[in-house]
């Protein structure tokens, strides 16, 4: 194999021992070509909230190719790497959102509402290639299919590199696929402990906060103590087995704080903002 320096840029940040940082995007090329010119690590693709569209979704990698610092980098990394949140909940064990997003060139996976060890196994085992029970890190057994065109034309390597590169991290030092898995529920959180015991291969624990207060019935309320006591307890489990923590909502406000707390992966929208409008709106004493 070709000596091909680091592709997936969240991993690197991580492995380096750094915070990286992303964003939910919707999926659209609109969305595409403006967060490929951000500052960001790497961006998710929504498509569990907006509808799951395989040929939109491989429009938006394209879209995300910025020639100018690829080149100017002298690296076939993409300046921002690109995800996709799948529509399935764990317990629908569903593996083919996975393989379609991953044959497409999509350097990983968000997997909401994962409740129990089996749905976690499930999720990183869909990331995997098969091999023999004989073989290193046979564990989870890989059940991805063999159908990787698509990804090798977009990470620009050949197929064997590709089948190199294409195992989860940090099961495979040298794997560039993250998985995320996302707690939602109290029940998922009970059995993290499990998950992150029996799993290897899960890159990132992602605390779902709106579930988790829908379920706790305080939805929204992301300042509540009980949700805040979940989230402690998630962050210690985490650093316990040595996963990556990751938070949906950073902001200006709570970026100090998830960094002092433990956070390594972290979501922030940009805020929506409207100068002229706010203001037109004081000038015509409408404010």
């Amino acid at each position: 194999m070709a000596d091909i320096p680091r592709l997936n840029k969240v991993i690197g940040v991580l492995e380096s021992g750094g915070i990286a940082f992303s964003a939910f995007v919707p999926a659209t090329t609109q969305s595409a070509v403006q967060f490929a010119q951000t500052r960001y690590d790497g961006i998710v693709l929504e498509m569990e909230h907006l509808p799951w569209d395989g040929p939109t979704l491989r429009d938006c990698l394209q879209y995300m190719l910025l020639r100018g610092p690829i080149v100017a980098g002298g690296t076939l990394a993409p300046n921002v790497v690109p995800f996709v949140r799948v529509p399935v909940n764990g317990v629908e064990m569903a593996q083919w959102h996975a393989k379609q997003a991953l044959d497409m060139g999509c350097y990983g996976v968000v997997w909401p509402h994962i409740s129990t060890v089996d749905e976690a196994y499930n999720a990183v085992a869909a990331c995997r290639y098969p091999r023999l029970p004989d073989k290193p890190n046979y564990e989870p057994r890989g059940i991805r299919g063999d159908g990787p065109a698509g990804a090798t034309r977009y990470w620009g390597i050949s197929q064997q590199e590709y089948y190199a590169r294409a195992d989860v991290w940090p099961l495979d030092p040298n794997g560039e696929i993250f998985v995320i898995i996302q707690i939602e529920d109290q029940e998922g959180l009970g059995n993290l402990p499990d998950m992150l015991k029996n799993v290897p291969g899960i890159g990132a624990v992602l605390i779902g906060e709106g579930d988790f207060g829908q379920e706790l019935g305080f939805p929204r309320q992301y300042d509540h103590p009980l949700l805040l006591e979940a989230i402690d307890e998630l962050v210690a489990v985490c650093r316990e087995h040595g996963v990556i923590a990751g938070h949906p909502h950073a902001n200006a406000g709570n970026m100090q704080a998830l960094v002092d707390q433990g956070f390594r992966f972290l979501m922030t929208g940009p805020a929506v903002s409207y100068p002229g409008l706010e203001k037109g709106l004081e000038v015509a004493g409408r404010n």
